[in-house]
């Protein structure tokens, strides 16, 4: 019987020391499954973060719908419809031995002159337009539009007529593209050489391949060869858009002035400004673009980025924010989790699973928190009443499964200072890489330095030292008595 006690007993301190040892690697499983988990309801809050931003973009495109969408401007650009006549041949038939005339042969044609210059200049002022709680930027632009076409004496030098005969009538025609209509809000009156004239709607089907999409139109009259003629134009445009408004340089010569009182702009297109302030106030903005700088069949071509652009962007987009604070969230979690883990080893303090799932779903909460609240206060607001509340939460918690408020206070100045690290590189953008590397250093460095001298072998080993009873009890390892 002795023996048999004897191997009995034997066989469950074998089962105990072997447990003893693997229950250091069984926790580090435990905890990675778990962060693999919690990987879960943060998809889901990154899904209601898409939806919400979904929301916005409807706004946005609804109130596009109703007053004007993004406006591109093209032109003034001159198109030339001209007719040449091929005339009358007289030749000898030897098939018939007769002479023959033929009829005199008559082709249409339209060719396309560029303005030798364009000078543009406006300001733009910026409004928010509502629907419930999400908004949408609408820009009320004030333009002056100066420029001047040269034609010379001799048409055929602009003209590709000599392989077609001689040019026998030719109109002009300036056309005016402009990406939405509606946001014309009043009619401008067009000054040509002094003369006032008005823009009409498009009325010949021919002008679609050259200038495709919406535009305006101006008859002015016969041409005729015999004398160089310049013919100038200057109009004031109002005009009102969505988002973004760009300006296609179809000039030989361009100049673009803008002014807004917005102070987020975001520059566009092709062509950057040649100066450039961006104030609280405002910002002002230049452009100078030449012919050799510019291919004109891109310019008219209303899906071709030949453009010089501003898209007046919402600086706190919110769902923007939560969602790159979102991508952040695994790393909220593990780096908890490693101070847990952490103050486990060193304290001798065990932290049971359950305990662990818990701060890692107040931790997940924050990210909900931070969409709802953002959505009616300020993000850096919302951000602090969030970070507040889960760090009282978790440091509350703290303090009874800890039974320490000094250790509880401890982790709670780590969470905030985490929390705030955070927030710094949401709003450094361009290094927010190397600060989020320079984080990670400094946490695993931490990590080093407090465990350079502990003996992890020590840990798998069934000493009293390392067991609490009150947490290893429950799975029966206890030290021989």
């Amino acid at each position: 019987m002795e023996n048999n006690d004897s191997t009995e007993h034997g066989i469950a301190r074998s089962f105990k020391e072997k447990f003893a040892r693997n229950s250091l690697t069984g926790k580090f499983a435990g905890v990675a499954l778990l962060v693999l988990l919690l990987l879960a309801p943060l998809g889901m809050i990154h899904e209601k973060i898409a939806q919400r931003g979904h929301y916005q973009s409807s706004v946005t495109q609804e109130i596009a719908q109703t007053a004007a969408g993004a406006q591109t401007l093209t032109g003034p650009i001159l198109a030339i419809r001209y007719r040449t006549e091929t005339p009358a041949k007289r030749y000898f038939d030897m098939s018939t031995n007769s002479s023959v005339t033929t009829s005199p042969q008559t082709k249409e044609h339209i060719a396309i002159v560029p303005a030798k210059m364009l000078a543009i200049k406006g300001k733009a002022e910026v409004e928010h337009r509502y629907r419930g709680i999400y908004r949408a930027s609408l820009f009320h632009l004030d333009l002056d539009v100066q420029g001047a076409f040269n034609l010379p004496a001799d048409l055929e030098l602009i003209l590709d007529a000599a392989k077609d005969g001689k040019i026998v009538e030719a109109n002009a025609v300036m056309l005016l593209g402009v990406s939405d209509l509606r946001g014309i809000d009043v009619a401008p009156e067009v000054l040509i050489d002094q003369r006032p004239m008005f823009f009409t709607t498009p009325k010949d089907k021919r002008f679609n391949e050259i200038l495709p999409g919406n535009r305006l139109e101006m008859d002015l009259g016969a041409l005729s060869s015999g004398a160089a003629r310049s013919i100038s134009f200057s109009f004031p445009l109002k005009l009102t858009g969505t988002s973004s408004f760009g300006i296609a340089p179809t000039a030989e010569n361009n100049t673009v002035q803008l002014e807004s009182n917005w102070q987020h702009p975001s520059f566009r297109g092709r062509f950057l400004p040649r100066t450039r302030q961006v104030e609280r106030e405002g910002f002002t903005a230049q452009w100078e673009i030449s012919q050799l700088a510019r291919s004109l069949e891109d310019a008219l071509n209303p899906h071709s980025d030949e453009v010089l652009g501003i898209n007046f962007m919402d600086p706190v987009n919110i769902y923007l924010q939560s969602e790159r604070a979102l991508k952040y969230g695994s790393l909220f979690i593990v780096l908890t989790f490693a101070a847990f883990f952490l103050c486990e080893i060193t304290l001798r303090r065990p932290v049971h699973i359950m305990q662990y799932l818990l701060v890692g779903l107040a931790l997940t909460i924050f990210f909900l928190l931070l969409v709802a609240l953002s959505e009616h206060l300020p993000f850096l607001l919302a951000y602090l009443a969030s970070a507040v509340a889960c760090i009282s939460l978790i440091t509350f918690y703290l303090a009874g499964m800890f039974v320490s408020r000094r250790m509880a206070l401890s982790f709670g100045a780590y969470l905030a200072g985490l929390y705030a690290m955070i927030y710094a590189i949401l709003q450094l953008e361009d290094i927010a890489l190397l600060m989020g590397s320079l984080l990670l250093f400094t946490v695993l460095a931490a990590m080093m330095l407090c465990t350079r001298r502990l003996d992890w072998y020590a840990l798998t080993q069934n000493d009293k030292r390392f067991r609490n009873r009150q947490a290893w009890e429950s799975v029966g390892v206890q030290g021989e008595r």
